[in-house]
């Protein structure tokens, strides 16, 4: 079952830290956004492997646009 990453800010897309198929653990960064000329990540919120990516590089986020799909490890 697959669970939406969202941003919890507005922004644009500083860097994508992560690719689908990768494992990542609790708090390791999916994507940086760039706000206010500060790097805020969005972070996975438990042990998961990332299945999407929805941003690219560049693109301006929503406060609660999804980012990212992930499952649980």
């Amino acid at each position: 079952m697959s669970i939406d990453l969202k941003s919890e800010i507005a922004g644009k897309v500083w860097k994508i830290e992560t690719k689908p198929g990768d494992r990542l653990s609790e708090d390791d960064p999916v994507v940086i956004l760039e706000s206010m000329k500060m790097e805020i990540p969005v972070a996975a919120p438990y042990g998961c492997r990332v299945i999407e990516i929805l941003v690219a590089e560049e693109d301006a986020v929503a406060e609660g646009q999804t980012v990212a799909r992930i499952e649980r490890a």
